[in-house]
């Protein structure tokens, strides 16, 4: 954790959870004025981990950490429940603009720990909610936000209700009914509502997220940084006859978690507008709109007008390249990462946050007279990462998708985010120095709006002098996990788990789900889902399977069933996610009938080792074929699929889901009445 000095004002609190070994300290910007020369402060902005929120937990152990499990025992259940509460209001408060070369005030809808004071230093991200498995976890939401006198839109897939609300924990394998994970639930304006998770003791340890759910708003919201990350920290040690949580490797010769940082991208879309409530623009001399501008005294905010595109107007295809606005990280523009030490793994937890960018992120070293501070506008990236992001691409090692365990440790020059994805990597800076983090160039076919992206800075990284590494990165990182395995597995896995490390970094003994085989298919099953926009209306019509979202529909599925899902887009590229069972990618087969799940594509790497991996969200390609395998295990009840582009879900791109019993004879059981 980087420490710093904070404002006499400012009433910074360290919030730590000991149990769970996670501390975040609410980081300071270094404001300047409106208007002002914001080189100094470009400079000190450091990246820190959003703050934890505070978690009331009743048990009697919560000053100590959690214990391994040893060999042979049964995973452990804490015999606890863990309370927190957030209270969802609108704060006020300022981003860096680089376009502009200064700090624009904004006023957005926030989550913030329940009855915190207002604090103009506070960023637009989510505080971390940190829990494990086998907790009931209680989370209340405090709704405050004014009231709307009727949010009732004339048709249900037009955005609406933007004030109320509901809450999705993406990607945790819970009930998705009554009050768990359910998000066809509305919590008004002026409502409280408490959430409970009973988290399996089996449930996997890994990185997921937070964010509002509610038909209609959810893109409105999470554009203002209404999003969070969700962890959940394991302590089971694999056996001979259960797999464990990756978290009991990742530890150092004390006995301590690698170093972490957790990274939440978020594209927090707020303009500035006229009188006339037209977005305020910048366009070049042909006329086409190169940025969205807010003048001094300007509010920027992200507002709808029921039945109205105002708000909407914020969100499209080329919205986010035409707003000029920047990817935020832990909600700082262009931050730089502190207390990196060459040759320290490091485990990066990234989440992709945002509702419309395409993120390809890339680790370069930075020539060392570069200054990140000279960047003015959007498009001066790429000539000055050309000219200061220098030398050879650093290898990302990805352990995780979607917090789910891969079999085999994935490198990766190039890390392809859509929205709604989570990559947990481990990363190693070879010498002390600056790296610049990189939003790569990615070709129109690879992106969620279609259109073609060039290179962006999304911050630095600051490495202090420790062990240089030098020639192969694989062969030093392999190294290290072989000594934690042998330090820290049970005797009777230190061999098994060294070994496959060795063999090219396999992680076998701590994937979290048996892969599906062709044998364990239900018989004569299968499902589709299509995505598609029909644009000869007036008004663009967004479908799953050539209809509108309809909540009085619903796919039945059946509990205990397996099966291969094909799914697709016959318009434009929509990321697929569904909620509760994660699934397997059986095979991707481009328009030409070619699997690109191993390989993947000379021009976009993003599909390459994904075969046989577990994720819930995963991008659909015009044209191609995605076959995903799930099983419907333990939950019963209604839920959600859907494109994770979260204006088009608003306005119609998805699905209810019914997973039901089975009635014994190959169906299910269609009601519960006697």
């Amino acid at each position: 954790m980087h420490h710093r000095s904070y404002p006499a004002t400012f009433p910074h609190r360290l919030l730590c959870a000991a149990t769970l070994g996670v501390c975040g300290i609410t980081p300071a910007f270094a404001f300047a004025a409106d208007g002002g020369n914001p080189a100094d402060a470009a400079l000190e902005r450091i990246v820190a981990d959003p703050t934890v929120v505070p978690i009331d937990r009743s048990d009697s152990d919560s000053g100590a950490a959690p214990q391994l499990l040893q060999a042979g025992r049964m995973a452990p259940v804490p015999n606890h429940d863990a309370d927190l509460a957030l209270d969802i209001r609108y704060s006020n408060g300022r981003i860096f603009n680089p376009a502009s070369g200064r700090f624009d005030r904004v006023r957005l809808r926030t989550y913030v720990a329940e009855g915190a004071a207002p604090n103009p230093f506070t960023p637009f991200v989510g505080p971390t909610i940190a829990i494990r498995p086998g907790e009931t976890v209680r989370v209340k939401l405090n709704n405050q936000l004014p009231p709307e006198p009727d949010c009732k839109p004339p048709n249900i897939n037009t955005p609406h209700c933007f004030n109320s609300t509901n809450l999705h924990s993406h990607g945790l394998w819970v009930s998705p009914t009554g009050n768990s994970d359910n998000v066809l639930i509305t919590i008004r304006p002026n409502v409280t509502f408490e959430y409970e998770y009973n988290i399996p003791a089996t449930h996997p340890a890994g990185t997921f997220w937070y964010h509002p759910h509610l038909h209609g708003s959810t893109a409105l919201q999470v554009s203002s940084g209404m999003a969070g990350a969700l962890i959940v920290r394991g302590a089971r040690a694999p056996t001979p006859t259960r797999n464990g949580d990756i978290d009991t490797l990742l530890r150092d010769a004390a006995g301590n978690a690698f170093k972490e940082r957790l990274v939440l991208f978020q594209q927090v879309q707020y303009a500035c507008r006229d009188a006339n409530g037209q977005i305020k623009v910048k366009k070049d001399a042909s006329g086409n709109v190169i940025a969205w501008v807010c003048d001094p005294g300007d509010v920027g905010t992200i507002e709808g007008v029921l039945g109205g595109n105002t708000g909407y107007d914020q969100f499209g295809p080329s919205s986010w390249g035409q707003s000029g606005r920047y990817t935020s990280i832990n909600g700082e523009i262009m931050p730089r990462f502190s207390g990196a030490v060459a040759g320290r793994i490091e485990r990066w937890r990234n989440i992709h946050a945002g509702v419309r960018n395409t993120i390809n992120l890339q680790f370069v070293p930075m020539r060392q007279s570069a200054n990140p501070a000279t960047l003015r506008k959007l498009g001066s990236h790429a000539a000055w990462i050309a000219q200061n992001c220098v030398g050879a691409v650093l290898p990302q090692w990805e352990i995780a998708a979607d917090g789910l365990t891969h079999a085999q440790a994935i490198r990766k020059d190039q890390n392809v985010f859509q929205p709604g994805y989570r990559s947990d990597t481990l990363m190693v800076f070879p010498a002390a120095g600056d790296y610049c983090v990189i939003d790569a160039a990615a070709p129109a076919s690879a992106t969620v709006g279609a259109l073609a992206e060039s290179r962006q800075l999304l911050g630095t990284v600051r490495v202090a002098s420790g062990q240089n590494v030098s020639g192969d990165m694989g062969a030093y990182l392999t190294a290290q996990l072989r000594d934690a395995a042998q330090r820290g597995m049970p005797a009777d896995m230190k061999q098994s788990v060294s070994e496959a490390l060795a063999d090219q970094l396999r992680l076998n003994a701590f994937v979290p789900h048996a892969t599906i085989t062709d044998r364990e298919l239900t018989p004569n099953s299968g499902q589709q889902a299509t995505f598609n926009i029909d644009v000869s209306q007036p008004t663009p019509v967004f479908m799953v399977d050539g209809k509108p979202y309809d909540p009085h529909i619903a796919r039945d599925l059946v509990l205990g069933n397996v099966e291969e899902w094909t799914v697709g887009s016959d318009f434009v590229n929509h990321p697929f996610h569904i909620h509760v069972n994660p699934f397997q990618v059986a095979k991707i087969l481009n328009p030409q009938g070619v699997d690109v799940s191993v390989t993947g594509e000379a021009d976009d790497p993003q599909y390459a080792n994904l075969k046989d991996t577990w994720k819930d969200t995963l991008f659909v390609k015009q044209g191609y074929r995605l076959f995903l395998r799930t099983r419907y295990e333990r939950y019963i009840g209604e839920y959600v699929l859907h494109c994770h582009i979260l204006d088009h879900e608003d306005q119609g791109m998805m699905q209810n889901v019914r997973v039901l019993l089975p009635d014994g004879q190959g169906g299910a059981v269609s009601s519960g009445h006697h």
